[in-house]
C-alpha cells in the first residue's frame, strides 16, 4: 500500500472540482434540503416560523446563518421519530445512541441515504490508501452504533474484503489479524492501543504485523497518540470523522499522503464554525464549534446541527474541499476546574510527552469543600517507574507539567499496568463525582 495521491481517474469528480463548481452544487442541494426539512419536519418548520425565516430566503450559502440551529436536545425531545421527513415505511434502517447520558438519539436512513453514506465512507477509505481488494478489519461496534455498519458498507462499496469483527474480544481480534493478514484496520484509537498491548503481551512484534493503515475515529485523539500508534504498529494512522446525527463515520476523513486534517466531503455536508456562546459564524481559520448541515439526507435532514466539537476550518490541500483541524475538545465535555477550561485531550498530550507513562488514563472530578478538584490516574508502562521513589517522582513531574501546560492544579496517581479499565469503543476519560444539585 502506498501513501501517494491516487490518480484523478480514481477520484470522484467533486474531489477535484473548482470552488465555484462545488459552491454551485452546495447551493442547489442546500435549497433542496432546507425546503425538504421545512415541508416535512414540523419541529424544524416551527423553529423557522419563530425565527421569521423561510427556505425561499436562501439566495446564497451565507444566508444559512439566518436559520435556526438543531441540537441533540431536539433529537431527544422528538424521540423516537419526530424529526423524520419521510413516512416510516420509507425508512430502510434506524440507528440510535446508547442513551447513557439521557434519552437516546434516533436517526433514520432511506435506501438512498445508505447509498450516499456508503459513497462517502468508500471515499474515506480510498483517501486513507485503501483500494479494491484491500482487506479491512472492522473493530468498530456493530448494531445500533453507526460505526461498524457504516464502515462495512463503505468498504464493500470500494470493493474491499471485509472482516466484520466488531468490538471486544481483544484476543480474538489479534488472532484474526495474525491469521487473515488484513491491510487496514478501522477502530477507535483507544481500542487500538488495547490491541497493540495484547500483541505485545503475546510476544508479537506489533510493528511487523500485516496492517499498513489504521482509520481511527469516534473519539478525539492527539497528534502524540497518532505518533504512539504509528510507532508501535508500523502503520499510517489517519483520522476519520463523523457523528450519527449527521450521517455516521465518513463525514470527513484524512488523506494518507498529507495527514493534515480530515477533508469534509462538502458535496454532502455543509460546514460552519460558530462561536459556541454567541452562535455567530466565524471566518475560516478561527477556532470554534463545528456546525454541519446535511445536503442530501432524505429520512432525517439536519439543518445547522451543533456538533459541540471544537475545531477550525482549514483550506483545501490534498482534495478540493476544506479540512477540519484536530478536535481540541467538546464544548459540552469541557471541564471547568476553578475557572480553568480543561479538556481530556490536553491531559493526554501532557501524559504522552512524559517517558515511562502509558496512554491509559482517566480524570476524576470531585469537590474539596466548595471548590472543584481534579485527580489524574495514569498507568505506568511495564518498563516505567515501579519503585515507590521513582513513581512519586513521576507523579510530581506530571503534576508540574499539567500545571505548566494546562494551567490547573491536579493530584496525580501513577498506577500499575493493566489496572485502568479498557474500552472496547469510546474511551471513558472523565469520572465526575461532584454532587448534582
Amino acid at each position: 500500500m502506498s501513501a501517494t495521491r491516487p490518480s484523478s481517474s480514481e477520484l470522484d469528480a467533486m474531489e477535484t472540482a473548482s470552488r465555484d463548481e462545488l459552491s454551485d452544487l452546495q447551493l442547489r442541494r442546500l435549497r433542496w434540503s432546507l425546503q425538504h426539512a421545512y415541508d416535512n419536519v414540523a419541529p424544524f418548520r416551527a423553529k423557522c416560523v419563530q425565527a421569521g425565516v423561510h427556505p425561499e430566503q436562501l439566495r446564497q450559502l451565507e444566508d444559512l446563518s439566518r436559520f435556526p440551529f438543531t441540537s441533540k436536545a431536539d433529537l431527544r425531545d422528538n424521540y423516537p421519530f419526530g424529526l423524520f421527513a419521510v413516512p416510516r415505511d420509507q425508512v430502510s434502517r434506524i440507528h440510535a445512541s446508547s442513551g447513557t447520558t439521557g434519552q437516546p438519539t434516533v436517526v433514520g436512513y432511506t435506501r438512498k441515504d445508505i447509498d450516499s453514506w456508503a459513497t462517502v465512507v468508500a471515499r474515506s477509505i480510498r483517501a486513507a490508501g485503501g483500494r479494491r481488494g484491500s482487506m479491512v478489519h472492522i473493530a468498530y461496534g456493530y448494531g445500533l452504533f453507526t460505526g461498524g455498519l457504516g464502515a462495512h458498507y463503505g468498504a464493500e462499496r470500494l470493493g474491499c474484503t471485509v472482516v466484520p469483527m466488531s468490538g471486544g474480544q481483544t484476543e480474538r481480534q489479534v488472532q484474526l489479524i495474525q491469521d487473515f493478514r488484513p491491510d487496514i484496520i478501522m477502530v477507535t484509537p483507544s481500542y487500538m492501543l488495547n490491541i497493540l498491548d495484547e500483541m505485545e503481551r503475546r510476544g508479537m512484534e506489533s510493528a511487523a504485523c500485516s496492517l499498513r493503515v489504521g482509520i481511527f475515529g469516534a473519539e478525539p485523539w492527539t497528534g502524540l497518540m497518532r505518533q504512539e500508534i504509528e510507532r508501535r504498529a508500523g502503520i499510517d494512522a489517519v483520522d476519520i470523522y463523523g457523528l450519527s446525527e449527521v450521517m455516521g463515520p465518513g463525514v470527513a476523513s484524512e488523506c494518507v499522503e498529507s495527514k493534515d486534517g480530515p477533508v469534509i466531503w462538502e458535496d454532502f455536508f455543509y460546514p460552519e464554525i460558530i462561536d459556541p456562546f454567541s452562535g455567530e459564524v466565524l471566518p475560516d481559520g478561527e477556532e470554534g464549534e463545528l456546525v454541519l448541515t446535511s445536503l442530501t439526507k432524505e429520512a432525517m435532514p439536519v439543518i445547522r446541527y451543533r456538533t459541540r466539537d471544537l475545531t477550525r476550518l482549514l483550506p483545501p490541500s490534498s482534495r478540493s474541499m476544506r479540512r477540519i483541524g484536530k478536535i481540541v475538545g467538546r464544548s459540552d465535555d469541557m471541564l471547568i476546574i476553578r475557572g480553568v477550561n480543561v479538556f481530556p485531550t490536553q491531559i493526554e498530550e501532557v501524559i504522552l510527552r512524559q517517558p515511562g507513562l502509558a496512554p491509559h488514563f482517566y480524570l476524576e472530578v470531585d469537590k474539596d469543600g466548595h471548590l472543584d478538584c481534579l485527580a489524574v490516574f495514569v498507568e505506568r508502562e511495564p518498563s516505567g517507574p515501579a519503585r515507590d521513589d521513582a513513581r512519586k517522582l513521576a507523579e510530581r513531574q506530571l503534576q508540574h507539567s499539567i500545571k505548566s501546560h494546562v494551567g490547573v492544579t491536579a493530584t496525580v496517581q501513577v498506577v500499575e499496568p493493566m489496572t485502568i479499565e479498557r474500552s472496547v469503543g469510546k474511551a471513558r476519560r472523565v469520572v465526575d463525582k461532584r454532587p448534582r444539585n
